[in-house]
């Protein structure tokens, strides 16, 4: 008991390191709501992709399957690329990929511009075609080129179409990872403890050493999501080691397949107007959204900066951001969480600083990524019409059993917790395990930048 200076007695509260009163570090972000955006800033906000999806509401459930399936639309208008040209009469043969074609379809070669309309209906890899422009006949000695189709022309009172184009729908895929960890504290260790009231004088109590653990783990979680990759078939060794290896494809990985790669021989591929502007070309050809986030290391967002300032001095514009539709359009709220935003070509970038490549014992210790830039907009699945982010993680889950970040602990009577094992043992075990997979939707206009 303590005496106040009024000689009454007070009685401290009872703040007990018991194990019903010790909490994870994301249960107590999600203990006080008050302080969720001042916990998540701290913890999460520098740790990188998998913090900021965490914080955008990016991360769902994946239901009780073994991997998460989408479906992604092609382009709706393509390019008829053509290998060889033979010429009789005035008229042309290219050698095409079998492609239906209807009579009557335009086309226009995509270097010279001339244009061609079909003689006939084809599915075949023959597209038999003759000029629009008298004399505008192709050289037959250009074996490869591009045809742009422009649509059809037909003559009066002439029927419908033989064939359509129907829109191609590819089924993606991607298996679920499971990731585990531990950690281990002895008795000793165990008194070591930090408090926080959480609201209400309910004290909870959380280990230092412990939550060292639980971020180490979820940084080896998250360069999983980067790198990892699906198991390629029965003949490789890592099927070899365990058929039910599924593997899961990480981002860069996604990227890397079907996405976009900044690189070149610079210490900072991008350090330049000229070269983002080829990256904006290059977005405009995907059909990217409006706005970006830009994970960077340090050099490279430094190289940007003075990119930026160098602007000024130049006359180059490159102005502060407006737009902040990734935060609810709130600025405040983009400040706190690290970003700082500019526009150019009509794209909003949002860049932050990114730990894991800055860390020399994580990705710092190579020059091999440098950034990544996760478009900030929703993707329209094309089976379900469902609106989905672009980047999303998914967790395994059932039945109010959830595998997203699975944390339990185990030991001889420390803190609580007793095993099966040898429970004279002066030792508390902390285990993790999550099951998750990530989903980059339209890789294509997801960017990758390479050192």
């Amino acid at each position: 008991m303590a005496t106040t200076a009024q000689g009454h007695t007070s009685v401290a509260p009872a703040i007990r390191a018991a194990a019903e009163n010790y909490t994870a570090l994301n249960d107590l972000i999600g203990t006080n709501k008050e302080l969720v955006m001042q916990n998540l800033v701290e913890t999460y906000g520098d740790q990188g992709i998998t913090g900021m999806l965490k914080m955008t509401g990016a991360i769902s459930s994946g239901g009780s399957a073994d991997q998460v399936e989408w479906f992604e639309a092609s382009r709706r208008h393509k390019v008829i690329p053509f290998t060889n040209i033979t010429e009789s009469n005035d008229v042309l043969s290219f050698t095409i990929t079998a492609t239906n074609i209807n009579k009557y379809d335009v086309f226009m070669d995509a270097n010279t511009g001339v244009r061609y309309i079909a003689q006939s209906a084809s599915t075949s890899t023959t597209l038999t075609a003759v000029p629009l422009s008298d004399g505008a006949i192709a050289d037959p000695s250009d074996d490869s080129g591009d045809l742009i189709m422009l649509g059809n022309m037909y003559p009066q009172g002439s029927d419908q179409p033989s064939y359509f184009v129907e829109s191609e729908v590819t089924r993606k895929k991607n298996p679920f990872a499971i990731v585990k960890g531990r950690h281990q504290v002895n008795g000793s260790q165990a008194t070591n403890i930090g408090w926080v009231d959480v609201g209400g004088g309910d004290y909870r109590w959380f280990m230092y050493a412990e939550q060292e653990a639980r971020k180490r783990f979820e940084d080896q979680r998250e360069m999983i999501m980067l790198f990892g990759q699906q198991n390629d078939g029965d003949a490789n060794a890592a099927a070899a080691l365990d058929p039910n290896l599924a593997g899961s494809d990480g981002y860069v990985t996604a990227v890397e397949a079907g996405g976009i790669t900044v690189s070149n021989a610079n210490a900072n591929p991008l350090d330049s107007f000229a070269e983002f502007d080829d990256l904006i070309l290059e977005l405009d050809k995907q059909g990217a959204p409006s706005e970006y986030a830009m994970y960077l290391n340090r050099k490279q967002d430094l190289a940007i900066d003075d990119m930026l300032a160098s602007g000024i001095s130049t006359g180059v514009t490159a102005g502060l951001a407006g737009q902040f539709g990734a935060f609810n359009n709130d600025a405040d709220m983009a400040v706190k969480l690290g970003f700082k935003s500019f526009t150019r070509g009509g794209y909003t970038f949002h860049k932050h600083d990114w730990k894991l490549l800055n860390d020399p014992t994580l990705l710092g210790a190579s020059n091999f990524l440098q950034g990544a830039m996760v478009p900030l907009s929703n993707v329209v699945d094309a089976r379900t019409g469902v609106k989905a982010p672009a980047l999303s993680m998914y967790y395994k889950e059932a039945n109010g059993y959830s595998r997203e970040m699975e944390h339990w602990v185990s030991g001889g009577g420390v803190l609580g917790h007793t095993n099966n094992g040898d429970a004279g043992t002066d030792v508390a075990t902390f285990h993790y395990r999550s099951e998750i997979a990530l989903v980059t939707r339209a890789a294509n206009q997801h960017v990758i930048i390479k050192g």
